[in-house]
């Protein structure tokens, strides 16, 4: 397992899918010559609360016409990141997708972080 992990939650037009599985199929292409060692996008299935928790739904104020995207990314640690990052932003295909208007969700509602992974420990 790797010791950095960036994590990713964004709220998706039901009717942007398409469009939005084809930006993070080129997104992970890119990610993955770059460096990363995984790379994962998950689309909301079961999220619904509970007695015991809240939902995303309801922390993120997501619309019924829309669907939560929770996407990771792992690297060997965070300096090992910071590379790949750096080689990612410089990438046309992801320069391109990049404040383009044609981004098929809004980045204002994207939620991202980077998460040092601490179980299992790395090896």
């Amino acid at each position: 397992m790797s010791g950095y992990t960036d994590g990713f939650v964004a709220i998706v037009a039901k009717n942007k899918i398409k469009d939005y599985q084809k930006s993070a199929a080129i997104a992970n292409e890119v990610w993955l010559e770059c460096g990363a060692l995984d790379y994962k996008e998950c689309i909301g299935e079961d999220l619904e609360s509970n007695d015991s928790c809240g939902s995303f739904l309801t922390a993120l104020k997501v619309g019924a016409d829309e669907a939560v995207i929770f996407s990771w990314i792992s690297f060997e640690s965070r300096e090992h990141r910071d590379a790949v990052n750096a080689m990612v932003i410089q990438d046309p295909r992801i320069a391109s997708m990049c404040g383009s208007d044609e981004m098929p969700f809004d980045p204002k509602r994207m939620l991202y972080g980077g998460f040092e992974v601490f179980l299992p420990k790395p090896a």
